[in-house]
């Protein structure tokens, strides 16, 4: 065996150890409902996997796990609830990618690498565009050529100012070079459903959420945003193979507790969780709407993915001058 591999197996090894330990809940914690907030509507995909991640929680402990929707502000609404609730343990933050944004961006009045402890990620996953089948394109080249034809004339919609959904449409736009107007929402679940009435043209949205609409034919699906084609349509070409080279756009979903949070209970949190949402069960399931878990790992590993995430999104802002009006 190699050094490399001699260190791996240590390094999982001692995950493991401190995920098993982390599993002992501290004293006769939780006694009462956990609640956990999140910033969008009801049927967006932040909210879908919250809602999985705290039945899984809820089953392994055998206590009541309530998600609390609060959308408002491009999730900001949600997340001050939580900065200010206390931190017992008993509040918790369902949130995106779009958290980090909103820190990036300033939409935040707080520093969000202090006001939250990262606990534990849960999913990963892409997004398709989505269009209204009444718009005259079947590919994302024959989107560009329509947009171009019409500059101002068609629109998006995103799950909100600051999003993931809203940055990736702009990033879009910019290697593109189209112009399109942007709607924002208070989750992806209006947005869907307004592309569906046709009140706008189009949005990005993971197959959770639009899935079940492309395959009836009420949405077209254009392309999916991962580098590489998906499970769930395997035969729909990605974002950068179909005319815009380079592009790529995914979101993660995770749960943060507010600074302050025992370490014993965010370990316990942890541990419950990524156990419940790596379980062979959870895993087909999840495979089947084109998303995966996340790889049980330490809330420490997940806060220096979230600190290094934070720093190279910094740069990308400044590099594309993205700004929220």
């Amino acid at each position: 065996m190699s050094r490399d591999s001699i260190r791996s197996a240590l390094a999982i090894a001692a995950c493991a150890a401190a995920l098993a330990h982390a599993q002992q809940r501290p004293g006769d914690y939780p006694k009462k409902p956990i609640r956990i907030v999140v910033g969008i509507a009801p049927g967006g995909g932040l909210d879908i996997m919250s809602r999985l991640g705290a039945q899984k929680l809820s089953e392994r402990w055998g206590r009541s796990v309530i998600v609390d929707n609060r959308p408002g502000g491009g999730t900001v609404v949600g997340m001050e609830l939580v900065a200010q609730a206390l931190p017992d343990g008993y509040t918790l933050l369902g949130a995106s990618d779009t958290l980090m944004m909103n820190g990036v961006l300033k939409r935040a009045a707080y520093d969000v690498r202090r006001a939250f402890i990262p606990i534990v990620q849960l999913t990963t996953q892409p997004y398709v565009l989505v269009v209204n089948p009444s718009l005259p394109v079947t590919s994302v080249k024959e989107l560009i050529a329509y947009a171009k034809s019409k500059p101002g004339a068609l629109s998006y919609g995103s799950q909100g100012l600051g999003t993931t959904g809203h940055i990736g449409w702009e990033r879009f736009k910019f290697m593109a070079g189209v112009d399109i107007l942007h709607v924002p929402y208070k989750g992806a679940a209006p947005a869907v459903i307004d592309v569906l009435s046709g009140q706008i043209q189009m949005t990005f949205s993971n197959t959770v959420t639009s899935g079940v609409h492309v395959k009836s034919g009420r949405l077209r699906g254009l392309a999916i945003t991962s580098p590489r084609r998906g499970q769930v349509f395997p035969d729909m070409p990605t974002v950068s193979e179909s005319g815009v080279p380079g592009f790529e756009l995914s979101n993660s979903y995770a749960y943060f507790a507010p600074a302050g949070t025992p370490r014993a209970i965010i370990r316990a949190i942890n541990a419950a969780v990524s156990q419940g949402m790596n379980s062979p069960e959870t895993v087909r399931l999840l495979n089947a709407d084109g998303s995966e878990p996340f790889p049980p790992a330490t809330p420490e590993a997940f806060k220096a993915r979230f600190e290094r995430d934070y720093a190279e999104l910094e740069k990308l802002i400044k590099a594309a001058d993205i700004r929220i009006n």
